[in-house]
């Protein structure tokens, strides 16, 4: 009996000490941009949706624009899995990658996770392995081990940059981690089911945003979604699946009334700009999506969004902030950009 008890006790320290060892690797010294919050940021450049098997060839294209930060929304890799040694060797794989070097060197980077990323497709907190998911990314992100997110549940996080009257704060939610269930319809074209009572950022999450979003003092305040927030017509992954998360979120901003909201969002393989106005806001809320990298529609067809400001974008793309501060108030524009830095999207958001 005492053999066995060792020997499955040997067994666990095993497994553990195994588990440490999977790690996203760089075979490159760390010449990677550190984040430096005191920088006033005048151009942020986003995107989404990266197939790591796929070409990088938009990175190039991102760094013509010498952005101040990129700020990831979610897909960064296709992992699609429970094995996180599989996981590990693709981001792995995105992170030794020259060109996407190329944006290290030149841009800090920030971001969230949304479903291939998190583990497999449209996953939420049933997800078996989301605690050791959320460390293979924060390592990819290069998130410093005695930074809070670390140590409590989910990724979502906060930054504040730049220098009294020149800030930008950029809220990074996790809409994964903690999302209910929600259940889709079956044949053709299936969509989801509205799921009416269920949360997106579970109640620990809600405190900190509330938080975050009151004590800010910045004139331009960032929210970021791994998927749509505005949007809600389309059959797939949207806050329109969870309509009391969705009017919480609005109501939320309605109280506070942060200077400047701006959403932005991924996963659609996509980019558009929808527009909504809520009653108390000084001006209109904005949703910018952008997505993919490196894929996206293989056929062009119409969708419709009520909200939308402009033409439905489906090309590779990246998006853009750029940032006037010669004024009393900031103005924003905001681009959408793709291969060989094509402009599709120009629009002045203040």
């Amino acid at each position: 009996m005492k053999k066995i008890f060792i020997l499955f006790f040997g067994c666990l320290f095993f497994i553990a000490a195994c588990a440490q060892d999977i790690k996203v690797d760089s075979k490159f010294t760390n010449t990677a941009r550190k984040l430096d919050t005191k920088n006033t940021l005048q151009t942020i450049a986003f995107g989404s949706c990266n197939n790591q098997g796929k070409s990088q060839e938009m990175w190039k294209h991102v760094v013509k624009n010498k952005p101040d930060l990129w700020i990831w929304l979610g897909d960064i890799i296709y992992a699609d899995t429970k094995n996180m040694q599989v996981m590990a060797d693709k981001y792995s794989s995105l992170k030794n990658n020259m060109d996407y070097r190329r944006l290290l060197a030149c841009s800090p980077v920030i971001g969230i996770w949304d479903d291939h990323d998190f583990g497999w497709n449209d996953a939420g907190k049933e997800y078996p392995m989301k605690n050791e998911s959320k460390r293979l990314l924060l390592d990819f992100l290069d998130v410093p081990k005695d930074t809070l997110v670390r140590a409590r549940e989910g990724i979502y996080q906060s930054y504040v940059f730049g220098e009294k009257g020149k800030k930008i704060k950029i809220i990074l939610l996790d809409t994964r981690f903690f999302r209910d269930n929600v259940e889709r319809t079956t044949g053709r074209n299936k969509r989801y089911i509205v799921n009416n009572e269920g949360d997106v950022l579970g109640d620990a999450q809600w405190v900190w945003l509330e938080k975050e979003l009151e004590s800010s003092d910045a004139q331009i305040n960032i929210i970021a979604s791994g998927y749509q927030i505005i949007s809600k017509e389309h059959r797939f992954a949207k806050w329109g699946n969870f309509p009391k998360a969705r009017a919480r979120l609005f109501k939320l901003l309605q109280k506070v009334k942060p200077a400047m909201p701006i959403l932005i969002t991924g996963d659609r393989h996509i980019a558009e700009l929808s527009r909504t106005r809520l009653v108390g806001l000084e001006n209109p809320l904005f949703e910018i999506t952008s997505s993919g990298l490196t894929h996206t529609w293989s056929e062009k067809r119409k969708e419709a969004n009520q909200y939308r400001v402009g033409d439905l974008i489906i090309e590779k793309n990246f998006g853009l902030f750029k940032i006037d501060w010669s004024g009393e108030q900031p103005k924003v524009t905001v681009e959408v950009r793709g291969l060989n830095n094509v402009l599709f999207l120009k629009k002045g958001l203040f």
